[in-house]
């Protein structure tokens, strides 16, 4: 049976999303996250639940270490038949980090947990997917300047992977939290269509797809804010009165089985180089934002972040050349 790797799979959206895969395609799951403690008992409970396999894998997409190790992990269970073809990866896991933090390779933490890391493991391991797969980006409707999202959460900056990894060295003056969470998932959809386009010119039927769960109360996201604000934006006053605002409304439910449907639903096998959105109880297919187009940025972007990975040649996946 075919196995689905997702990031982030054992929580929020990303557990929503497992459980839709389990209980509506009878898809194997591989779930990908940094604590195995917490991954164990999740996919215990998923593999008794549904009858499904579950396999966990130990990764940090903040370390480029964790990443390789996962990625050899992954073609470890693949070549010995622990779990079957890989038919999907599911790059959900992602955080908004307060404050100036940089990964164990020096990388400003939120843009190699939502971006750098991500981005190494689809070199890694996209020669392993099935000649269907699929590859789903979980981004953000806040990557969009336009948007009410991207407004209140903070705009969008040029997404300059060398200046986004250094943010805030040699006394630079650091940009705001919402901003770089932003612009880190403006990077997402950018990959996502540089992916689309390079799996395309070399023949292959990899679909591609990027996916804005909208603002979605109870899945962790507020959780460095105060208590009081985490309490708030689990009500449903605080709901109704971010839809008057105009803000892309999801829940966790509806926004993981979504994300499920975009994995595996044959609806959108040609649906490869879009972008959906779940916005108060509707999936819909949109433009993302203008800059998001910009292929010029979307190679530059590309080939930085091979840099900043640091990818050898023989991990350079001729399928993304």
């Amino acid at each position: 049976m075919p196995t689905i790797l997702i990031t982030g799979g054992h929580g929020g959206i990303g557990l929503e999303c497992s459980k839709h895969l389990a209980a509506h395609y009878s898809a194997n799951l591989l779930l990908a996250g940094r604590s195995l403690e917490r991954l164990e008992p999740v996919a215990l409970e998923l593999a008794r639940t549904y009858g499904v396999k579950v396999t966990t894998l130990e990764l940090d997409t903040s370390s480029l270490a964790s990443v390789r190790a996962a990625a050899a992990r992954c073609h470890a269970l693949l070549n010995d038949g622990t779990i079957d073809s890989l038919q999907a990866i599911l790059c959900n896991a992602g955080a908004r980090i307060l404050g100036v933090n940089y990964s164990v390779d020096g990388y400003e933490e939120t843009f190699a947990t939502n971006h750098l890391g991500h981005f190494l493991l689809l070199e890694l391991l996209i020669d392993r997917l099935a000649k269907n797969g699929r590859v789903v980006f979980t981004a953000s409707g806040t990557h969009d300047p336009e948007t009410v999202d991207g407004k209140l959460v903070g705009e969008a900056v040029e997404p300059d992977a060398m200046m986004l990894a250094n943010d805030g060295k040699d006394g630079r003056k650091p940009i705001s939290a919402g901003k770089r969470y932003s612009t880190s998932k403006l990077c997402n959809v950018l990959t996502a269509y540089e992916l689309d386009r390079r799996l395309r010119r070399s023949g292959s039927a990899i679909t591609t797809l990027a996916f804005d769960p909208g603002s979605t109360p109870g899945t962790g996201f507020l959780r460095a804010m105060p208590a009081p604000l985490r309490w708030l934006s689990k009500t449903a006053f605080f709901y109704r009165f971010q839809k008057r605002l105009g803000i892309t409304m999801g829940t966790i439910g509806f926004s993981g089985a979504s994300l499920a449907r975009l994995a595996a639903d044959p609806a959108f096998a040609e649906s490869s180089g879009k972008y959906f959105q779940s916005n108060d109880g509707r999936m819909i297919e949109k433009q993302s934002s203008a800059v998001s187009y910009d292929e010029a940025r979307a190679l530059k972007l590309w080939n930085d972040s091979k840099r900043l990975v640091h990818l050898r040649p023989d991990e350079d996946c001729t399928l993304l050349r």
